[in-house]
């Protein structure tokens, strides 16, 4: 029964008793299983066991003070010594900053539900406080690994995935971590976040696959955006296409006009235009005079070298960015607008130079599972990223319940057929990177449409 939640996708169509409306996530409730909620509060250590039903809706809470770290851990045995259980480390930063908190505690809400789910009673949760800091999260690491943890989840921030590498590795435990910075991974340590490299790819592959050749860059000036523009040089190279031109833009939001202006050759476009109603207005002829007239509602004058802009940027820099883009003559309605999962806010949809973009983004259908099963338990939507930690949890419970005992190998964790997650399709390259199915999706006034729908195994993205 459990075999049927997170699997190897190899095995997952021999698994005929997983409820249909779950089909395609790792969000699942077997026949046998009443419905569970996370007790809403709970010792340092979490185990899963069956609750009353039917549950109450449950809202997310402050993080419960049993879960900040104690000093001075017990040193424990791994599980199958003594009876012990299978001891699953999490570390996220459930302290700090208040957005950091938030979204910790969600991530904990979301790993709790996966506990709950399919963690079994032999399973143990142990989540830890980073602090949203380095130094926080070398010390949580430390304790875990003092109390026998065998597998660490988390932590978020790549510089705390820095911080306890190390720690890990010493050890010999793997670290399934949510970064998306693919230089802290390998080596044991796992990034089952989204990376730029793969939604850049997968929707640069789709636009060139639907004739579009040249393409821009308009990114951030950090480590993403030198990520993202750094992607598309590999994504154009791989799928026959060209990269025309690349930009870069103040993070903090500041003086956007000047990049868009470079962009789009602004005032070199518009000496051509100033230039070309001299010329005819100096010509009596009439073909001049109506040439003219169509002229008069033009800011700029010539062709751009480019039929598509990957705008990698979400929120209200978006909002900001995007409408910036037509009013210096980079006309949206021909030029088509690209993005990547930061496009993947439902209000994007109101800005009106963004309708017919597109970006890549998670399976829709799992991902809709997912979000409303959380939102069922704890009465609100999860943020995006609560999805990895539901996900990372359940991998680490399926392997814990192996015929043999818990197999955190890195055979185990690299399974070629991968796994099916409550995102879609993922598996981990040797080189510790997630490789997902994407979809492509188109936004419109009244939401998003799927133009692509995310593949169901790894051998539809081979073939």
């Amino acid at each position: 029964m459990i075999a049927c939640l997170l699997i190897p996708i190899s095995l997952l169509f021999g698994c005929g008793d997983r409820p249909p409306h779950l089909a395609d996530s790792v969000p699942v409730v077997t026949h046998n299983t009443e419905a569970k909620k996370p007790s809403p509060s709970f010792q340092s250590s979490v185990r899963a066991g069956p609750l009353p039903a039917p549950p109450p809706v449950v809202r997310a809470v402050p993080v419960p003070q049993a879960v900040i770290v104690e000093p001075a851990p017990t040193l424990r045995p791994p599980s199958g010594v003594e009876g012990q259980p299978t001891r699953v480390g999490l570390l996220l930063p459930m302290s700090g900053s208040q957005g950091a908190g938030q979204l910790g505690q969600a991530m904990l809400n979301a790993a709790m539900l996966a506990l709950f789910d399919i963690g079994g009673e032999r399973l143990l949760l142990m989540p830890r406080d980073t602090k949203g800091s380095p130094e926080g999260a070398s010390a949580a690491a430390a304790q875990l690994v003092g109390e026998g943890a065998e597998i660490v989840l988390g932590p978020l921030f790549n510089t705390s995935v820095q911080a306890t590498a190390a720690i890990t590795r010493a050890r010999g435990l793997p670290m399934i971590a949510f970064s998306s910075d693919r230089r802290v991974a390998g080596n044991g340590v796992y990034l089952l976040s989204f990376t730029p490299s793969q939604e850049v790819d997968a929707v640069i592959g789709f636009a060139v696959a639907r004739g579009l050749r040249r393409f821009a860059v308009l990114a951030p000036d950090d480590q993403y955006g030198l990520a993202v523009l750094e992607a598309a040089r590999e994504a154009v190279l791989r799928h026959g296409a060209e990269l025309a031109r690349s930009e870069f833009y103040s993070p903090t939001g500041e003086d956007l006009d000047a990049p868009v202006k470079r962009l789009a050759e602004y005032h070199t476009r518009r000496q051509a235009l100033l230039a070309r109603r001299q010329e005819l207005e100096k010509d009596e002829e009439e073909i001049a005079k109506r040439m003219l007239e169509a002229l008069e509602n033009h800011d700029t004058l010539g062709d751009l070298d480019f039929d598509a802009v990957l705008l990698p940027e979400g929120g209200e820099l978006l909002k900001s960015l995007a409408p910036l883009l037509p009013y210096y003559d980079i006309d949206t309605a021909e030029i088509r607008l690209l993005g990547t999962g930061r496009w993947d806010d439902a209000k994007v949809r109101l800005e009106p130079a963004l309708l017919g973009g597109w970006f890549a983004g998670a399976d829709r259908k799992a991902a809709a599972d997912f979000s409303n099963r959380y939102k069922a338990m704890f009465g609100q939507p999860p943020p995006r990223l609560a999805s990895l930690a539901y996900d990372a949890m359940a991998l680490a419970a399926v392997l814990a319940q192996e015929a043999g005992g818990p197999d955190f190998s890195a055979r185990a964790i690299t399974n070629p057929d991968g796994f099916v997650g409550s995102d879609g399709i993922f598996r981990f390259g040797p080189d510790g990177i997630a490789e997902r199915g994407m979809a492509v999706l188109e936004i419109e006034r009244d939401g998003f449409r799927v133009r692509r729908q995310a593949p169901t195994t790894f051998e539809a993205l081979t073939n």
